[in-house]
């Protein structure tokens, strides 16, 4: 068994796909579109073969807010301390917020997490 893959809800359809394009080296499907139910996504595929879903739905704007029941994060295991490093670094001077680190955990990983362009959290690991 393996996990398919994750979806999460966006306002900014178009600039949430080329985040994960530019940064994450994802690649993305033709955009899914119906109008009737005013729905749209991307997958975006990764070098791992993971997928992420993006989907916008008119209705769907209200993020929730702060720390709630629910998924947390998603991590991106970049493959050392040095692309974490250096990814890090990349998105603090193109402007996206550093929650924490680099930094390694209690627990032993070494890691940052960053905020994309909506707030949502994502973890850099090696």
């Amino acid at each position: 068994m393996r996990i398919e893959h994750v979806a999460i809800w966006v306002s900014n359809l178009e600039s949430m796909k080329e985040f994960y394009e530019t940064y994450f080296k994802g690649k993305a499907n033709q955009k899914y579109h119906n109008k009737e139910k005013g729905f749209e996504s991307y997958f975006l595929r990764f070098e791992s073969g993971t997928r992420l879903e993006i989907m916008r739905r008119i209705g769907i704007n209200e993020k929730n807010s702060d720390e709630m029941l629910g998924w947390a994060h998603i991590a991106f295991s970049l493959g050392s301390k040095e692309a974490v490093d250096e990814l890090t670094t990349k998105l603090k001077m193109d402007g996206y917020k550093l929650v924490n680190g680099p930094r390694t955990t209690g627990d032993g990983y070494y890691e940052s997490v960053i905020e994309d362009s909506e707030g949502n959290l994502i973890e850099l690991t090696v």
